[in-house]
């Protein structure tokens, strides 16, 4: 059986591999995401996720997890706010709207790779700019795509979601198990 490693840093995707049994480790370089100029989110979260995964060399028996997750409103995308500021700007402009989530994968092993992405669309409720200011001050916003933790703090803001939630989260990890069968990984 292949060993999988999780190119990621997220506490978030290696709880969601945890979540559905899949046995990884975590290995993971940094890349400059402020260079990409991509403008089309779908394209966009694939490219990072190649990226990331590319970082990393694959031995004998390993496959290769990366992947990239942006929210995408009304043409722009949103990546992790730079301030308390940024995720309150981010914020103001989901209120009461939809916007779309995207996540790019790529696995990978040294004879093949699968590179894919998922769209969820969400919902947020109409908020106050209280509320808002209240939630960037607990600090749950700044690590997250768009500004939200849909599976934190940030749950009070959505009102509907159309799609895998777990790609919200940032891992549409009911599809990565299906194409992990195709590289001899399997939940335990």
């Amino acid at each position: 059986m292949n060993q999988l490693i999780l190119a990621s840093g997220s506490p978030r995707r290696k709880e969601l591999l945890e979540l559905v049994n899949i046995p990884f480790r975590v290995t993971f370089s940094e890349i400059d995401e402020s260079k990409m100029v991509i403008k089309d989110p779908r394209q966009l979260v694939e490219q990072l996720a190649v990226m990331k995964g590319n970082e990393l060399e694959i031995k004998q028996d390993e496959v290769i997890l990366s992947a990239d997750t942006v929210v995408s409103f009304e043409g722009e995308v949103l990546t992790k706010p730079q301030s308390k500021q940024h995720a309150k700007e981010m914020l103001t402009q989901l209120n009461g709207k939809k916007h779309s989530v995207y996540t790019g994968v790529m696995i990978k092993s040294r004879d093949r790779e699968q590179v894919f992405s998922v769209k969820t669309e969400v919902s947020f409720w109409h908020v106050s700019e209280e509320e808002i200011d209240q939630y960037v001050e607990s600090g749950d916003p700044m690590d997250k795509a768009g500004g939200y933790g849909i599976q934190s703090k940030g749950a009070f803001l959505v009102r509907e979601i159309k799609g895998d939630y777990y790609n919200v989260v940032g891992l549409p990890v009911s599809i990565v198990v299906r194409y992990l069968r195709d590289f001899n990984i399997y939940p335990k």
